[in-house]
């Protein structure tokens, strides 16, 4: 469906009265489109653009390898998925090392954010692929050390337990909890304000600094910032020690001499000259900012004695952050996260506030907020058929189409439509949470029901049970398909790999239920993930499962990866499984599906598992037979 495809007559009715105008535009103009938010916290923070479409039964494109020709897609986007939002002022850190606001922060930035698996995680820089802002119900978090996060409850922090959510939507959704450690470094300094002190102090440790070394001052941006200050502050009462010195000029005092004696070397910062006196005073200046201070010690003439910092990021961005110095962007990428008794979370506040938010995802899936690891928004590459961008917009932009009842009638009473078996859920799931306030199925099936039109559905859904009466009068008339999207029951894996579906086992749930309404329900066990869910006990646990829940069979489907969602999956293997990169790799190559070999034998190996539960195993071929289409495009929640 392209824009091409819709239009809108200005002043129609539209499905739902509780929803507010919305002001953000289509990309496109669609002219008459209603563009809604809603006042429920399950909606917060998206936007959907009710369209009355041209039409509604799409043609699959010939040279797609899918076993049917015609679709309906009342959706574009899928609610489905989650959103993670914090306050526009939260500091992020950047690969360089120093910080800037996640509102100001813009695609294309490098940032720094981690890789690695559970306590193993290390720094790395990554891109910023995109960055969204909505509003949202806010809480605020704080930590031992006095830092405060402010973020949407959806929103996850890493912590000693693995991911954890403020304050989850759903009950199966790992909560934060009072006492977690969170990873990171803990909370950014705030940068210095260059006050009279601060001028002073830097002025003071530029020029004596540069007397101990003995005078060897070359033009550099030290001096250049130096020359600007002597405009307000005198040079003989600068370079005098102050008999109280101020934070402030204690600040500009280190990157004053930092200038003049200091380098780096990785994540420490150290100072060297022969002036012992001078090095005493840079590390009473260290002291008295929280950092500790190695040396400088007994310096015998002639030779340079040092003052350190010691050697972990918290400190090579403390003394980054405080002082204002002029460095070389910091290298950190390796260096590991760790986990401090100060980063306890002590407070989690409920504001009672609805406030703009802001996210960004990035090419490692996290980033790092006010001094911990956290988790951003997946992305989603087939929204760009749309024209909506790759990422926020597929999960906050859902374009419904609100007259598809109306439509689906028109084109199956059309004299040139052929009856052909009609298959939904096989681009985004039509029973995604939106359904659930547009109901724009009863009035599909209905319209299916009272023209004996064959049609299968393929969900992950359990809003289905709700259209059950109605599934049942189609079915007396005509071929009704059902099948879900099972690809295993590990429930670790499903709340990282799918954390916006129903879990595994209510599926199942919802499969018994329908089996016992005395529909044949099919498992579409998709997608196996190499590495993962492909062992023997994975296969076996989850073909046990679905054989309980009296699935007529099981149809196996290995992970497929195409252009766009490729990129995607890729950044989450290596961020929560590292370890199986080079598998990946070299199973995937450059291609979108995993080598015929595997999947052959994948399929065996769910064959006889199934023998062994007296379940049934649909083939390929009987597989295509039957109306239920395969899950071939059913893995966006991966990503």
């Amino acid at each position: 469906m392209r824009w091409s495809h819709l239009s809108a007559q200005p002043g129609d009715a539209t499905l739902l009265d509780r929803a507010a105008p919305a002001a953000p535009p289509l990309p496109l103009a669609l002219p008459g489109a209603t563009v809604r938010t809603f006042d429920t916290p399950g909606f917060a923070g998206m936007t959907f653009y009710e369209v009355r479409a041209k039409s509604l039964i799409n043609r699959v494109p010939g040279r797609s390898r899918v076993p049917f020709e015609w679709t309906v897609n009342p959706y574009r986007g899928c609610s489905h998925a989650c959103t993670y939002c914090l306050a526009g002022d939260t500091p992020i850190l950047l690969a360089d090392g120093s910080t800037r606001p996640l509102a100001q922060i813009r695609p294309g930035d490098a940032v720094m954010g981690t890789m690695g698996a559970g306590a193993h995680r290390r720094y790395v820089p990554t891109t910023v692929l995109d960055h969204w802002e909505t509003s949202k119900p806010a809480f605020r978090v704080t930590l031992a050390d006095g830092t405060r996060l402010v973020g949407s409850g959806d929103h996850r922090f890493l912590t000693d337990r693995g991911w954890r959510h403020i304050s989850p939507a759903e009950p199966h959704q790992p909560a934060l909890a009072i006492g977690d450690l969170m990873l990171g470094v803990g909370r950014f300094a705030d940068p210095p304000k260059e006050s009279p002190d601060y001028q002073a102090g830097f002025v003071c440790g530029l020029v004596r600094g540069d007397a101990a070394d003995g005078g060897t001052a070359v033009e550099s941006d030290a001096w250049v910032r130096a020359d600007g200050y002597l405009d307000d502050v005198s040079l003989t009462e600068a370079v005098r020690w102050p008999e109280t010195p101020t934070s402030d000029w204690f600040r500009g005092f280190l990157a004053g001499a930092f200038g003049a004696v200091g380098h780096t070397d990785r994540l420490t910062v150290t100072f060297s000259c022969g002036d012992a006196p001078y090095l005493r005073r840079v590390a009473e200046a260290l002291t008295h900012l929280g950092l500790i201070a190695r040396g400088p010690g007994p310096i015998r003439p002639g030779t340079a004695g040092r003052v350190e910092t010691e050697r972990h990021l918290d400190a090579a961005l403390r003394f980054r952050h405080l002082t204002g110095a002029s460095m070389e962007p910091l290298d950190a990428s390796g260096v590991g996260v760790r986990q401090e008794r100060r980063l306890a979370v002590v407070d989690i506040e409920d504001l009672g506030l609805t406030l703009p938010l802001f996210d960004i995802s990035t090419g490692t899936g996290d980033f790092i907020a006010d001094g911990v690891v956290s988790h951003n928004c997946f992305a989603r590459n087939t929204h760009t058929y749309l024209d909506l961008d790759a990422g926020h917009d597929f999960d906050t932009r859902v374009v419904v189409k609100v007259n598809a009842g109306e439509l689906i009638r028109r084109e199956l009473r059309d004299p040139k439509w052929s009856g052909a078996p009609i298959a939904m859920g096989t681009n985004v799931d039509v029973y995604q949470r939106a359904e659930g306030r547009y109901r724009l199925m009863p009035e599909i099936l209905a319209a299916l029901r009272d023209h004996a039109n064959p049609f299968s559905i393929l969900t992950k859904g359990t809003l289905i049970l709700r259209d059950l009466d109605l599934l049942r009068q189609a079915a007396e008339v005509t071929r009704v398909g059902l099948s879900f999207s099972v690809g295993f029951v590990d429930e670790t894996v499903w709340r990282t790999a799918e954390p916006g579906t129903p879990s595994p086992r209510r599926r199942l749930d919802a499969v018994r239920r329908l089996t016992d309404a005395g529909f044949r329900v099919g498992v579409l066990m998709a997608p196996i993930l190499p590495g993962l869910t492909d062992t023997e006990e994975s296969i076996d646990e989850t073909v046990a499962e679905i054989a309980a829940a009296g699935a007529t069979g099981v149809t196996p489907l290995a992970l497929h990866l195409r252009p766009g969602a490729r990129e995607w999956y890729a950044s989450w293997i290596g961020r929560e499984h590292p370890h199986l990169r080079s598998r990946y790799r070299e199973l995937f190559g450059n291609g979108s599906y995993l080598p015929r070999a595997y999947q052959e034998e994948i399929g065996a190996r769910v064959r006889m598992a199934a023998r062994r539960h007296g379940l049934h195993n649909a083939t390929p071929t009987t597989a295509r037979e039957m109306p239920t289409p395969p899950a071939t495009s059913d893995q966006l929640t991966l990503l």
